[in-house]
């Protein structure tokens, strides 16, 4: 097996290990099964020692995959066991198939607890000859070193038969450095680094990577195990954890934009995740920092908010709050002006707002200060999804003066304001009259852009006039009342902000078609999107300036 090919390959198989984590596979993560009941181990990534502290992004998994099954066929049926074994055999082929690699003899007798991949450096060698050159590093913890170094020394051998390049050992630091020189050098010939350092394999794409991870771990203050925002967010989660995500938002814009220095390098934006088992799926605890401290960092809800009520079970995703001008007001002052999340945030608001001609914080947000939920539904007649917002009227006035001003904006656009009867309620609806032909027969019909009214304490929003009329009986069958939604937001904590709800099982077929990506995705973290039901997040105030979230995976083995 070529050298190369085993970096990336092990690259691969961190990821994929921590989607099997998370894909219904509940494997043991300790000598005793009952540990996975806490949800994982209490523990932090020690590689994160030869991780340099501007690193943009870090991977860890915290426990040996070789111990999985013993709690699957704790817990699981025996169909369901039989599924997770045939997954975990289809992932090992479709992987490893052509790399040469067989991780049960070659891997499994050295693997230790350990796993962690990360991007160490923008651009290893500052070098303007060979463009950006990324740095990366996988270190592998080992339960036994020397069986480790045979298995290194056997595949380069291998590749060195096969390959033209020379074998080159060098020393830096008192670690052994072992890497491939190409016979016909080229600006980037040094390819595929590795060495053993006590019960670590590290694995890098040029020695450079490995000098650099070597330094770190000689001088704490450099390396982001030591760094002050990364333990600071560490300590906002005291949940067991079965792995470790993080990254550096300013270093991992530059990276996506494959620049070799950050544009705003004086920026400290970091985000940490710790993902946890639980029975119905995988948890993941946030912490943000780099955001001005809130007004009220205590959550400001107990429960669902009432407008929940005016949703359809049919939602395929649903964000439900308190109080929208006041988050978007700490959107605004709370993030570093022209920060990399500042700018995804302000790049979404504007593809909402542009196709309906809005100022979005000043039509809508600046009035909704009561509890209010934006969701998209299903149409029942097999029709395009539409979009449903409902607000709690705390200042009638203000909310009827909106509303005219959306009336107005809709005339400036040559649509007709005209009043409707839906479900026994009188409703606004802008209306534009056009023709369609069929069978040479011109017919007249009213295209409808939106339509809206106010129900008591309520504002209510929608698309279209079915959409309207699905809201208007929604009381029948509400979302907040639904089983699912029960399920999506059992893992949650009852004191929160609010929620964003997606329907995973009916949204995916939509979102596959808005964002190629995701189907990118489903092919690399396949076990978790095949049992993933739906996704929920909530936010839960902040400590300390660091604001606290929470994901929940509601997974399950689909029939």
């Amino acid at each position: 097996m070529k050298p190369r090919t085993f970096f990336l390959t092990l690259a691969i198989i961190v990821t994929v290990l921590l989607s099997i984590a998370g894909g219904g596979l509940y494997w043991v993560l300790s000598t005793s099964p009952l540990t996975l009941l806490k949800g994982g181990i209490m523990g932090e990534p020690t590689a994160a020692a030869f991780i340099p502290k501007q690193s943009p992004i870090m991977v860890s998994l915290l426990v040996n995959p070789n111990r999985l099954e013993a709690f699957s066929q704790l817990i699981a049926s025996p169909a369901k066991r039989k599924r997770s074994h045939q997954e975990l055999e289809e992932l090992e082929q479709s992987l490893l198939a052509k790399t040469g690699l067989n991780y049960q003899k070659e891997v499994k007798p050295w693997l230790g607890e350990e796993t962690t991949l990360a991007i160490t450096s923008l651009d290893y060698d500052h070098s303007t000859q060979n463009g950006i050159q990324p740095g990366y590093l996988l270190v592998v913890q080992t339960k036994d070193p020397e069986l480790s170094k045979e298995f290194l020394q056997l595949s380069y051998s291998e590749s060195a038969i096969a390959g033209n390049y020379d074998l080159v050992f060098d020393t830096y630091q008192g670690a052994n450095i072992t890497y491939k020189r190409s016979l016909q050098p080229t600006a980037n010939s040094n390819l595929f680094a590795s060495t053993v350092v006590g019960n670590y394999v590290l694995f890098a794409n040029h020695p450079k990577v490995l000098r650099e991870a070597l330094s770190s771990v000689q001088a704490p203050d450099l390396n982001l195990y030591n760094a002050i925002a990364y333990q600071d967010a560490l300590k906002t989660i005291e949940e067991p954890r079965i792995g470790i995500f993080y990254a550096n938002f300013p270093e991992l814009s530059a990276w996506l934009s494959h620049l070799a220095v950050p544009e705003k390098p004086d920026i400290t934006q970091t985000l940490t995740v710790a993902l946890s088992l639980k029975s119905e799926g995988l948890v993941a605890k946030t912490a943000l920092i780099g955001v001005k401290e809130q007004e009220n960092p205590l959550p400001l809800l107990s429960q669902p908010v009432q407008t929940l009520a005016y949703i359809p079970s049919n939602a395929l995703l649903t964000a439900a709050g308190t109080n929208l001008n006041q988050f978007w007001q700490q959107v605004e002052t709370g993030l570093e002006t022209d920060s990399p999340l500042q700018q995804l945030i302000y790049r979404t608001i504007e593809s909402v707002q542009t196709p309906w001609n809005l100022d979005l914080s000043q039509d809508i947000f600046s009035w909704v200060k009561g509890d209010y939920s934006l969701a998209l539904i299903n149409s029942v007649n097999g029709g395009k999804s539409e979009w449903v917002f409902v607000t709690e009227s705390v200042d009638p006035t203000e909310i009827e003066n909106a509303l005219i001003h959306l009336d107005d904006l809709a005339k400036n656009q040559n649509y007709s304001v005209d009043k409707l009867t839906v479900a026994d309620q009188s409703v606004t609806a802008w209306t534009k009259l056009k023709t369609s032909s069929n069978n040479k027969i011109t017919r007249l019909e009213a295209e409808v852009k939106g339509a809206h009214l106010q129900m008591g304490n309520y504002a209510i929003l929608t698309t279209s006039l079915e959409a309207m009329s699905q809201v208007l009986s929604a009381n029948q069958d509400p979302l907040v009342a639904s089983t699912k939604f029960q399920q999506a937001i059992s893992a949650l904590p009852t004191e929160n902000n609010g929620y964003f709800y997606l329907d995973w099982n009916n949204s995916q077929p939509l979102l596959e078609q808005q964002f190629p990506l995701i189907r990118v995705l489903e092919l690399t973290v396949k076990p978790l999107f095949k049992n993933l039901r739906s996704l929920t997040i909530t936010s839960e105030g902040n400590v300390n300036n660091i604001r606290r979230a929470t994901a929940f995976l509601n997974l399950g083995v689909r029939e």
